[in-house]
């Protein structure tokens, strides 16, 4: 096997990674800016000593070798398999939340006072809901659309018998 040769600044950024780094190059010597650690860094990838990760530079398996260090050992896939069964529990968890958050009132909050008033046979009139609630009437229409109809799923239906006001109830 034929021996990589490294100048002193690759040498050094590489080490200095591997030592402190877990890998991950985020040391240049002070000698080395701007353009000048471009192109160190374009020069480690192109002989496949550092390998990209997003934004961040990280030691190739043939920049440990290059610096005669052994590889790091593989993460094993159990940690993968782990990790993997601990997102899934949690995202169970949140969309069980969700739907909970979403189908769940107080019992004693004005919201369900409202459902109960349009569950009665004879409905509610937005004038008796914001008789009820303290609410104006653009808060009542704006809680029939957002809070029952897209968040609760619940279906209001309205009827305006002749000469009286609108009256809503739940269908």
């Amino acid at each position: 096997m034929a021996t990589i040769q490294l100048t002193p600044a690759q040498h050094a950024i590489l080490a200095y990674a591997v030592e402190h780094t877990g890998g991950k190059i985020e040391w240049f010597p002070d000698n080395v800016k701007g353009g000048a650690r471009k192109k160190v860094l374009e020069g480690l990838f192109n002989r496949g000593l550092i390998t990209t990760g997003g934004a961040d530079w990280f030691v190739a398996a043939e920049g440990y070798e290059a610096l005669g260090r052994p590889r790091p050992a593989p993460v094993p896939e159990a940690a993968d398999a782990e990790l993997e069964a601990a997102v899934t529990a949690a995202e169970a968890t949140w969309a069980q939340q969700r739907t909970e958050s979403k189908s769940r009132t107080r019992e004693n909050s004005k919201q369900a006072a409202v459902i109960q008033m349009l569950q009665r046979p004879e409905g509610a009139t937005i004038n008796q809901i914001c008789a009820a609630t303290g609410w104006q009437a653009h808060t009542v229409r704006g809680t029939f659309a957002g809070a029952f109809k897209k968040k609760l799923g619940l279906t209001i239906t309205s009827e305006k018998p002749e000469g009286s006001e609108r009256i809503y109830r739940i269908g």
